[in-house]
């Protein structure tokens, strides 16, 4: 039974294919198109993941699409009464509910279907329903409280659900116009971070200010006695038509949602190529803690109701790791699972085990314990990659090499590092989600405090605030973080320990904290051996692991990795069994490969 999950007509538009209850491939449009955050229909994402599958179009049974138009008919239609909303605001919905109409259509050109073959079945799932599932179907918990937070989707911000078994029971639900997520969007917004996604930004530059405009933003929104999130209106235009959004092929377009209002209670917005001062330090830490107080009292509410002690989250709330890394600490909740795409590319995972759990009653047995779910590269489409780029790595004195034996690679590699060279890393499957975990990976030295600095002057070329992440072996956890769960996907930011902190100080936050990946030799072999060769030189389990792009999506095909190699200050490159390095790498005395 071949199951095919969808998000189309969205931001992170994606595919992933599950069959018989266990997930076989998990892909987002974006690395294929070369658009962050690519919206539309993900037609690369479904001929990959029919291709990872080893089967054609005619194989596949189902097809689940994490989006509803006819969801929450009822409350649309009240809402549209009651506030009358902008006409282009109408315009905006009826324009993405015609995209959808031409489902059927693109999916059988996607699936290359001949006119006369018949169509899999197509379900089209409620796009929350999809984020509780796609927290919670994979999980490694037989019952859990389960809560999805994000902008919106189908009408909705905020969801609870009581999962056991294969079954999954939705609670509570916040509806449109009132959301946690639209008051973040907001404030980035108006710290002129106006690029879709760019929350993140924010997230890395609080921890340099202090929250003096807090009780100006919690003005801005509460929480009900029963767990909702309430938006105080007047602060946003995202009811009035004025904020329109575009979903269609290529980069999603939000236009601002922030009022007037929130100006005079914050002062002027700042320009998206202005400088960053004080205050602005200032207002990105008073929204963190707003935000964090807001959400870790719904996690309260949502404990009461079903007083147990797991929680798994999703959605774009989700994936602020700094709020993930203390729900342990602020709420009553004693474990926590985060997929690694958590946004709204996870939906297309849940859309697909909602249709193999609740629709076609397959039993659970699936746990997503590891990212590795792309494409993948043979040895020698890498080496033809290398050769169409020969003539110019040799004119540029690159040397290439090749060698057959890992170990080998992974020593060569570590002595770079330890010697203060930047590798790419590229090996095995492609990583599903935002975080880039050792298999499309920018590597470093994390105990010199100048690599971050270092990174982003020659490679990375991004804002000086915004932190790097190691990858640690998982016997190392405990030594430099307290408490720290065993988190295999970068999703949760913790304090390093005091006296560990010169160990790891390139990717230490200017706050004492840091967001690892915990690393096993199971889920991820090669870059084990790695991280492994490195602490037999240096005494540190640990690298600096930042994602192989710059100013793009991570990168895909080995063609990717070779220009990102060749543009900028990157030292050396491993790809596969290759190695290439740049002439002022040089060589070792003792180098094993040859």
């Amino acid at each position: 039974m071949n199951i095919l999950g969808v998000n189309a007509w969205h931001a992170d538009a994606s595919a992933v294919l599950v069959r018989d209850g266990e997930l076989v491939a998990a892909v987002e449009e974006e690395r294929f198109r070369r658009i962050r955050h690519c919206a539309g229909f993900p037609a690369e994402s479904i001929r990959a993941c029919l291709a990872i599958g080893g089967i054609t179009g005619r194989d596949v049974d189902h097809v689940a699409v994490s989006r509803d138009p006819r969801a929450h008919l009822w409350r649309k239609a009240w809402f549209a009464l009651r506030r009358r909303p902008h006409p282009a605001l109408l315009r905006d919905r009826a324009a993405n509910y015609r995209a959808l109409s031409t489902l059927p259509h693109r999916l059988r050109a996607a699936l290359d279907l001949p006119p006369a073959d018949p169509m899999p079945t197509i379900h089209v799932v409620e796009h929350h329903a999809a984020h509780l599932a796609s927290a919670f179907d994979v999980s490694p918990f037989d019952e859990a409280a389960v809560c999805a937070a994000d902008g919106f989707g189908d009408f909705v911000s905020t969801s609870w659900a009581l999962g056991r078994g294969h079954d999954l029971r939705i609670l509570r639900r916040t509806y449109f116009p009132h959301s946690l997520g639209l008051l973040y969007l907001a404030i980035t917004q108006y710290l002129g971070f106006r690029t879709y996604g760019d929350e993140y930004k924010v997230m890395g530059l609080a921890p340099y200010g202090r929250p003096d405009y807090a009780d100006a933003i919690r003005s801005m929104l509460h929480t009900t006695a029963d767990g909702d999130v309430r938006l105080d209106l007047r602060f946003f235009r995202h009811t009035s038509g004025h904020a329109g959004m575009s979903w269609a092929d290529g980069q999603p377009v939000v236009d601002r949602v922030f009022s007037a209002r929130v100006e005079a209670a914050l002062g002027p917005a700042r320009e998206a190529d202005g400088p960053i001062t004080p205050r602005h330090e200032a207002v990105a830490a008073s929204l963190q803690v707003v935000f964090e107080d807001a959400l870790f009292d719904v996690l309260r509410r949502l404990h009461e109701r079903t007083r147990l002690r797991r929680l798994c989250l999703a959605g774009g709330c989700a994936l602020n790791g700094v709020a993930t890394g203390k729900i342990r600490e602020r709420t009553p909740f004693e474990e926590l699972y985060v997929q690694p795409a958590a946004a709204d590319n996870g939906t297309a995972l849940g859309a697909a085990f909602h249709v193999w759990h609740r629709v076609l009653g397959g039993p659970r047995g699936f746990v997503m314990r590891h990212a590795y779910w792309g494409p993948d590269f043979s040895d020698a489409a890498v080496e033809r990659e290398i050769d169409r780029h020969r003539t110019e790595l040799l004119q540029r004195g690159c040397s290439v090499r090749r060698s057959d034996d890992p170990a080998a690679v992974c020593d060569w590699t570590a002595a770079r590092l330890a010697d203060g060279f930047v590798v790419g890393w590229f090996q095995g499957r492609m990583e599903w989600g935002a975080r880039a975990l050792g298999n499309r990976s920018i590597l470093g030295d994390p105990r010199r405090a100048e690599m971050r600095d270092l990174i982003n002057a020659k490679i990375k070329r991004r804002e000086a605030f915004r932190p790097f992440a190691p990858s640690v072996l998982a016997p190392a956890r405990d030594r430099y973080f307290a408490g720290a769960p065993a988190d295999p996907f970068m999703t949760q930011v913790h304090a390093v320990r005091a006296g560990e902190r010169s160990a790891l100080a390139a990717v230490t936050h200017v706050d004492g904290t840091s967001r690892p990946q915990i690393v096993t030799r199971d889920d991820n072999p090669p870059y084990w051996r790695l991280i492994e060769a490195f602490e037999r030189l240096t005494g540190v389990p640990a690298l600096l692991n930042t994602s192989f792009n710059e100013s793009e999506p991570i990168v895909h095909r080995p063609a990717e990795a070779l220009a990102c190699f060749l543009r900028t200050g990157l030292d050396a490159l491993v790809v596969g069994p290759f190695v290439v390095a740049k002439p002022h790498v040089g060589e070792r005395p003792h180098d094993a490969v040859a």
